[in-house]
């Protein structure tokens, strides 16, 4: 790696608001291309079913096989547990029963009820969704961690037979610590399908393919402009776009851990948005050090899309004047991880309101949250922590109101709701709540009419 890299260093306070709100954007996909290059294949895929999985695998990821092998066998998965070190799969049992323990305690109350006046109960009831599909994508590498992470809430929420689409490799198989993550996970339907068309197999169905109500987990553009565009057919939660992390330094901290943190997601590629922020001039100094001997230390190409990253303008270190500063432009960036480094984090936690992921301490490796801490790391991305939350269980789940009145409860209610109906100039819905009700339902009144 060249040596010609120069850590993007900001003063926040000397920076306008037009330059600070600079730092604020992502390195964001333009969908537009996209949207008009995954149109055929939807309808591609609408028509011709499993045949035109067969021919986009081998066009786009070289991967040949026949619309017989589009699903994952019981061999196949048996084998992938044969093909693993016994390590991996450690490591991946680990992680399963961290994920699966931490999204149990998401599970609402089946239902509840609430008696709001006399006479008048309300409540709630949740139900899983019907169907649903897990996408776990395979481009730089496979990600059975991303596997992990979308299954098992699917399967804790209830879903019955969630399914996992996936690319195939060269070979034209399933990456076997995928189909191992999908078992552990509790998912044994695994289909061979990859960006705009795993969205459309899994919002039309193939021959293979079972249709799906809902789509979630990270991809491509590709992918992103095809729930786009089928959100008609498949929800989806809002797409994840490229990794974006602060990691926020106060004075107690070794710069050497600070660098060291910073590389988490910058490695991640050059469309990552990866900052320092801290109040400290030292800290500042010693990362501007330390970072040139930990890319040293790392392989192509993750070292240059790191130092790129930190270079560049989506990226480096924001020195602050003082900590509310540092919490006001961390609020602001609304990060998809935010790592506190501190001898005393929980002090900074109240201050930081937007985040997808805040990660407490010096202990509290990024690296481990990604893989097998227990909580998503499918995380909002681009500032939607402002408004939206990581992927969990009620992502696959919907809740319905429920309520009931008994006369004594009509009675009070009826009057008032008649006032609104009359307001509003619904008749019928006047009519539900007059005297006429009465008389159906109360023999008395019925005699006396």
């Amino acid at each position: 790696m060249s040596g010609d890299f120069k850590v993007s260093l900001y003063e926040l306070s000397k920076l306008n608001k037009t330059k600070r709100n600079v730092l604020l954007r992502r390195s964001e996909n333009d969908l537009e291309v996209f949207l008009e290059k995954v149109k055929p294949i939807i309808e591609d895929v609408r028509i011709k079913g499993d045949a035109a999985l067969v021919k986009y695998a081998a066009k786009f990821d070289n991967a040949h096989f026949e619309s017989s092998e589009v699903g994952a066998s019981k061999i196949e998965f048996d084998d992938a547990f044969n093909k693993l070190d016994s390590s991996v799969i450690e490591s991946l049992e680990y992680a399963a029963d961290n994920i699966r323990r931490y999204h149990e305690e998401q599970i609402p109350g089946e239902m509840w009820m609430k008696e709001i006046r006399p006479g008048i109960l309300a409540g709630e009831r949740y139900t899983p969704v019907d169907s649903a599909a897990i996408y776990s994508p395979r481009g730089k590498g496979s990600f059975p961690s991303v596997t992990l992470m979308g299954a098992i809430p699917a399967v804790v929420a209830g879903v019955p037979d969630p399914i996992i689409l996936t690319p195939a490799g060269p070979d034209g198989k399933i990456d076997p610590a995928t189909l191992v993550a999908a078992r552990l996970s509790g998912v044994e339907q695994v289909y061979k399908a990859g960006g705009a068309v795993a969205v459309a197999s899994a919002a039309f169905g193939t021959e293979s393919i079972p249709k799906c109500l809902k789509i979630e987990g990270p991809g491509s553009p590709w992918l992103a402009a095809a729930k786009q565009l089928l959100s008609n057919q498949i929800s989806s939660r809002v797409p994840a776009g490229p990794s974006d992390s602060i990691v926020f330094a106060d004075s107690t901290v070794d710069p050497r851990l600070a660098a060291m943190d910073l590389l988490i997601e910058s490695e991640h590629g050059t469309d990552s948005s990866v900052f320092l922020v801290t109040t400290s001039r030292d800290i500042v100094d010693g990362v501007i050090k330390e970072l040139p001997g930990y890319w040293a230390k790392m392989s192509e190409p993750w070292a240059t899309y790191s130092s790129t990253v930190l270079s560049g303008t989506n990226g480096g270190i924001i020195l602050t004047d003082n900590l509310q500063q540092a919490y006001d432009f961390i609020n602001d960036y609304a990060p998809e991880h935010c790592q506190v480094l501190s001898s005393e984090p929980s002090k900074h936690l109240n201050h930081i309101r937007n985040a997808s992921e805040i990660l407490l301490g010096n202990w509290t490796a990024g690296t481990l949250a990604n893989y097998l801490l227990g909580p998503n790391c499918i995380l909002p991305t681009n500032a939607q922590a402002k408004v939206h939350s990581p992927l969990g269980v009620l992502d696959f789940m919907k809740s319905a109101t429920i309520a009931q009145v008994s006369r004594g409860g009509f009675m009070e209610a009826a009057p008032l709701a008649h006032q609104f109906a009359k307001y509003e100039g619904f008749d019928g819905h006047a009519n539900a709540v007059s005297d006429l009700r009465s008389q159906i339902l109360d023999p008395h009144k019925r005699n006396e009419g």
